[in-house]
């Protein structure tokens, strides 16, 4: 089968390669424009696009699909393409009507939740900081709606108690590399089975990830604090302050102790255990201080005499 494939993140790539693995013609990459990056503001490019171009795969990259001259070029390349299938995985745009009723089998999206939970853009780290203990992904033909569309296939997948986001991206990623490549089986010989999404309150939406929640909020109990940041590991990191600086936090735990401290208070300076809103405490595991690198708690507080009562946050 031809096909565009428009996706962005390394979640992504899998998908592509396991099309290309199959058989089928990736006759063009649709991926979001470069963005500069970290202190240096270097220009990086998205993994679907380092793929593509080490495949030989023509890349584009239009600011929007939707509107103003790049919507319009977009839309003539697409046609002149000819594409039977468009497959998108986490491209991070929003398609118009005419993209979505342009190729023949449909634009097929590869969603990382079980449709219709987790709609949107985040449903990984939603799921597991709503401890979901089920996950998985689906294929939808999209239509104009978000993660609206009839669903193709579904691939369920338990999330352990002390699984993390990347650990989740990682084991869906492949999952949904896998459900793509039997979709398009599916749509080729007319065998798929398409089933309309429920519409009422079982729809559930997975909001985009703020920079001002990742900031921990210790008044929260103990499992929701646990929950958030094993969520948001290893990227894109909750953090809490200490002495002032910034604490990254990529791993913690509960850690069974009760307190009578006000939340965002070290109960227990040797296993670095916080008090939660509810009583109960978690235990700082993995962290990066300011200026400093990635290691376990144990470590730093080899270096870092740390106080009983001590107020972790601004």
């Amino acid at each position: 089968m031809k096909i565009v494939f428009m996706g962005t993140p390394q979640f992504a790539v899998p998908c592509a390669e396991a099309l290309r693995a199959a058989g089928h013609e990736i006759c063009g990459a649709f991926t979001q424009p470069d963005k500069p990056k970290n202190r240096g503001k270097k220009m990086m490019t998205s993994p679907v696009k380092d793929w593509a171009l080490e495949h030989g795969v023509a890349v584009y990259q239009p600011l929007s699909l939707r509107k103003g001259d790049d919507a319009a070029e977009s839309l003539r390349v697409l046609r002149e393409l000819a594409p039977e299938a468009i497959v998108v995985v986490a491209y991070g745009q929003i398609l118009p009507k005419e993209v979505l009723e342009l190729p023949k089998f449909g634009c097929v999206n590869v969603h990382a939740s079980i449709l219709p939970k987790y709609r949107g853009a985040a449903p990984i780290q939603r799921a597991i900081q709503d401890g979901c203990t089920e996950s998985g992904v689906t294929t939808m033909k999209m239509d104009v709606g978000l993660d609206t569309g009839d669903t193709i296939m579904m691939s369920k997948t338990a999330i352990a108690d002390e699984m993390t986001g990347t650990e989740l991206t990682a084991l869906l990623s492949k999952a949904g590399a896998e459900l793509i490549v039997k979709t398009l089986e599916a749509l080729q010989n007319g065998t798929a089975k398409i089933t309309p999404q429920a519409q009422d309150d079982t729809a559930t939406y997975a909001k985009i990830i703020t920079k001002e929640e990742l900031k921990i909020d210790f008044t929260k109990p103990a499992k929701r604090v646990y929950d958030t940041i094993r969520a948001m590991a290893d990227e894109p990191c909750c953090y809490t302050f200490l002495d002032g600086k910034r604490l990254k936090v990529f791993r913690a735990r509960l850690s069974g102790k009760i307190s009578k401290l006000p939340a965002g208070t070290v109960e227990d300076e040797k296993t670095f255990a916080v008090a939660c809103g509810d009583g109960n405490c978690v235990e700082l595991a993995e962290i990066c201080p300011e200026g400093g690198k990635r290691m376990t708690a144990d470590a730093f507080l080899r270096g870092k005499k740390l106080e009983r009562n001590t107020k972790l946050g601004n």
